[in-house]
């Protein structure tokens, strides 16, 4: 029998089921005034939040495609549908009422499991609507504030979602920001009061069900001073023959001597264009941890940013990226340290394979008052086959002499002696591989809860599948 050689051919089932979508609303295909303002009636926004979206939209058409990264040609706008709901769309907080189809997805994914074992609170999102959420009281208690955004931008926290939502990411910074403020929909809440610290994680899961449609979430987290939260964030889609969008946006304000560690592992279909942004402002004292999985996507384009805000302010980047056949994963990271006596690390492994292209961006700039400040950026790539790309382009601005700064990058293969070394051990060629490829990038999976690092190696072991022969 002739071994399988591509991802292709390998048996995704748990992420690549779907459902019919005879039961979604759906809005026309495109982009127009007229979607955008149908898309804002349906979420019955706020005066200010329509004129938002339509303004977003104006700036959208104003600012062209990204010529400087990965080809987004195959992605067409115009056939794009930018929001789609089950008819049944009320959102539930008890599991046994969530419908079925979408229920069962989620089983698929563990999501149920996963919070009754080790989280303090679920969102899961299944296409453009959140359609469950809960949190345990013990965390409610604390004063603790884990919605979805949607009913915080209705209910008592309207003023806290106007003073922050796109502040740090404006629809000016770049086109698919414009997109996002004028279609996004869904997405979390979350408010932590001073002193609280979060003893078990918060998670939000993204699934998109639907064919040519995109999904454009919303997370918006507030960390008060001298408190700590872990958020988990995870999602995948089914694969089709046709483009998918994510351009969803994370906006992250941690206080002083706050705590905030930010943890995805990105597993989108191989049609998706992923198109994310994330950002952080951190005040004095505090600190932001981003611990991310990138596996999925045809195209990725995923730079999370931290902004140091804060005398003393920390910035903590650790990430992986596996970039398989058809894949074109651009990603990294910026740090701005805008304030005296800030750091910042940066450690990141990319694995390509079967062709596939992986490129690391990132960018450090140190202002001329940010004296005292840190930063050290490592990356480290490997590729597994002759056929595979993986570039390092670092960027760093650098405006006072009173800093401390460094960049390492190193790109190799698997080396043949190891490969036959565990080989003579009993075990096989692939597994063998698999073996190497998992223990690079444990970096990430050591910092991942339980179940999420199983996750993480359970996808290299799918995407190392077939990679012989």
């Amino acid at each position: 029998m002739k071994e399988k050689t591509q991802v292709a051919d390998i048996d995704r089932s748990m992420y690549d089921f779907r459902y019919s979508e005879d039961d979604a609303y759906k809005v026309d295909e495109g982009l127009t005034p007229e979607i955008v303002e149908q898309i804002s009636k349906e979420k019955n926004d706020p005066d200010w939040m329509r004129e938002f979206r339509l303004k977003s939209l104006e700036i959208y058409n104003q600012i062209p495609v990204p010529n400087w990264g990965p080809s987004i040609e195959g992605l067409d706008m115009d056939h794009i549908v930018t929001y789609v709901r089950p008819k049944d769309n009320k959102m539930q907080n008890d599991w046994d009422n969530v419908p079925t189809d979408i229920k069962d997805t989620f089983e698929k994914l563990g999501i149920p499991q996963a919070e009754r074992k080790s989280l303090a609170g679920v969102g899961a999102q299944y296409d453009s609507e959140l359609v469950y959420h809960n949190v345990k009281d013990s965390v409610a208690e604390k004063g603790v504030v884990y919605t979805d955004i949607e009913s915080a931008l209705h209910g008592e926290y309207a003023d806290m979602i106007k003073d922050h939502f796109m502040k740090l990411v404006p629809p000016t910074d770049h086109k698919f920001a414009a997109l996002h403020g004028a279609v996004w929909s869904g997405g979390s809440f979350v408010y932590v009061p001073k002193g609280v610290h979060l003893d078990f994680p918060l998670q939000s899961y993204f699934r998109l069900n639907a064919k040519g449609a995109g999904q454009f979430e919303h997370t918006l987290i507030i960390v008060d001073d001298d408190a700590y939260l872990h958020f988990i964030e995870g999602c995948s889609a089914p694969k089709y023959n046709v483009a998918n969008l994510h351009a969803g946006c994370v906006e992250l304000f941690i206080g002083k001597n706050a705590t905030l560690r930010y943890s995805t592992i990105e597993n989108w279909s191989k049609n998706m264009y992923n198109l994310n942004t994330k950002r952080a402002r951190v005040e004095e004292g505090g600190k932001v941890e981003w611990i991310s999985g990138s596996f999925g996507s045809h195209v990725s384009y995923l730079y999370p940013m931290s902004v140091l805000a804060g005398k003393g302010s920390r910035s903590e980047f650790t990430s992986v990226t596996f970039a398989g056949k058809g894949q074109n994963l651009d990603t990294g990271c910026k740090v701005v340290h805008a304030a005296p006596d800030t750091s910042s690390y940066v450690n990141t492994r990319s694995i390509s394979k079967d062709g596939g292209i992986s490129t690391f961006r990132s960018a450090v700039t140190i202002a001329e008052n940010a004296t005292g400040s840190k930063s050290s950026v490592s990356c480290q790539s490997l590729m597994l086959d002759d056929i595979s790309r993986s570039d390092t382009i670092p960027a760093m601005d650098i405006r006072t002499s009173d800093a401390d700064v460094g960049h390492e990058a190193k790109i190799g293969r698997i080396s043949d002696e190891v490969v036959f070394y565990l080989m003579s051990r009993g075990m096989s060629e692939e597994d063998a591989r698999a073996l190497i490829v998992s223990g690079f990038a444990d970096n990430v999976g050591k910092e991942l809860p339980l179940e999420y690092a199983v996750e993480m190696n359970n996808l290299i072991q799918l995407e190392m599948k077939g990679a012989i022969g």
